[in-house]
């Protein structure tokens, strides 16, 4: 498989992203006491504001945002059910129970819960015991449940992730970035909307505990509505949050910070910024051609691409500079192809940095060319070497 790189050639594109504003100039303007941190757009997935984004880290808690993936998955597909009861096993019980000294939601051993309580225990106290039988009932065993994980992971493009448990208890062979726990929090809240607002949920009570939602920023009356929060003593405290403030959707990851007041800050801080400092700015229109790419032997030499949908940008207000961009994607692209065909994806810079990556699919189809057109791609190839 080999790789073309193609910046684009079409004036339209370029004055657009000419009179774009840079989010690095913004960035400057703003700065995070956590030690890694991200805030990305939902809908297009345009990064605000990154620090350390791409760096390995303990997740803590915020792993348990996977093991959620996964029941989600299986509640949807049909393969679970929220009746569905799972037992409380003696390594549930003992490794994620009361005498742990963890979070919990004092399940008592060799006891069945429903699926739909374990859940709850799980996003809105942290339970372990609950994470575990959830593992466990889905699994067979959580090692067995790891690798549901890490497959998911991989399924969702989460490269720089792997995970050793299904509960964040630390473990050297979990890490994780702050970009690919963003990804799956938007992964999450797109998929699964039914199940979604138990994020929001203030409380939970079982066995006559009535135990509160750790995301303490829900009471802020910022919009926050999820997700998760997660510490450890090595790792420090952090969490991943979803606000719909200011009639959008942004995506918070922030970690490793000293204390629980400091959490609360700082992302408090960073969400109120994202919401009040960027504004939309609308780059292309649904079925607008972005740019162009060669078919190789194709009816037509080459197939315009578009978005799916609109195409937006959030920058910051009151600044213009200009941004770069290009089109990748792998080629050579040979025929046939058809209309809605992913095809490439339109990378957005600014400084260096790829702040939005979106894909981009085939504005038409396009049939194999006659003898005559495959012949002289050919010898376009010989002669400019297309594949280099």
């Amino acid at each position: 498989m080999f790789f073309k790189n193609a910046l684009t050639r079409f004036c339209a594109l370029g004055a657009i992203l000419a009179c774009l504003v840079s989010s690095a100039l913004a960035q400057v303007e703003f700065e995070s006491r956590a030690k890694f941190a991200i805030l990305m757009d939902y809908t297009s997935g345009t990064v605000l504001y990154q620090k350390n984004a791409d760096e390995p880290m303990e997740p803590a808690s915020m792993a348990k945002l996977m093991t959620i993936a996964v029941v989600f998955k299986r509640l949807k597909s049909g393969q679970l059910d929220l009746s569905d009861e799972f037992f409380i096993s003696e390594k549930a019980w003992r490794e994620g129970g009361a005498s742990s000294g963890g979070s919990t939601m004092f399940a008592e051993l060799n006891s069945k819960v429903s699926v739909e309580n374990l859940i709850k225990s799980v996003i809105i106290q942290s339970g372990n015991d609950a994470s575990i039988a959830l593992a466990e009932g889905i699994g067979g065993t959580e090692p067995s449940f790891v690798r549901v994980m890490n497959e998911m992971a991989a399924d969702l493009g989460m490269d720089n992730s792997k995970f050793a448990n299904s509960t964040g208890l630390p473990d050297e062979n979990m890490l994780v970035t702050a970009r690919d726990l963003a990804n799956l929090a938007r992964y999450i809240i797109q998929n699964y909307p039914e199940y979604y607002d138990i994020f929001a949920q203030d409380a939970f009570e079982w066995n006559g505990i009535n135990q509160q939602n750790r995301n303490t920023l829900l009471d802020d009356g910022i919009g926050v509505d999820g997700l998760k929060t997660g510490h450890t003593e090595a790792a420090g405290y952090g969490i991943v949050a979803s606000t719909t403030e200011g009639g959008r959707r942004l995506v918070a990851v922030l970690h490793g910070m000293e204390s629980k007041t400091e959490r609360r800050e700082e992302a408090r801080k960073l969400i109120t910024w994202g919401t009040r400092t960027f504004e939309k700015l609308e780059a292309f229109k649904d079925s607008q051609i972005i740019s162009e790419i060669g078919v190789y032997g194709g009816e037509q030499g080459s197939v315009g691409l578009i978005g799916d949908g609109d195409i937006d940008l959030y920058v910051p207000k009151g600044s213009r500079r200009c941004l770069n961009a290009k089109i990748v994607y792998q080629g050579p692209i040979k025929p046939p192809v058809d209309r809605g065909q992913y095809l490439a994806d339109l990378h957005v810079y600014c400084d260096e940095n790829l702040i939005q990556k979106t894909p981009l699919y085939a504005a038409d189809t396009v049939e194999q060319g006659d003898l005559v057109r495959r012949a002289t791609d050919a010898l376009k190839e010989l002669a400019f070497g297309w594949l280099n």
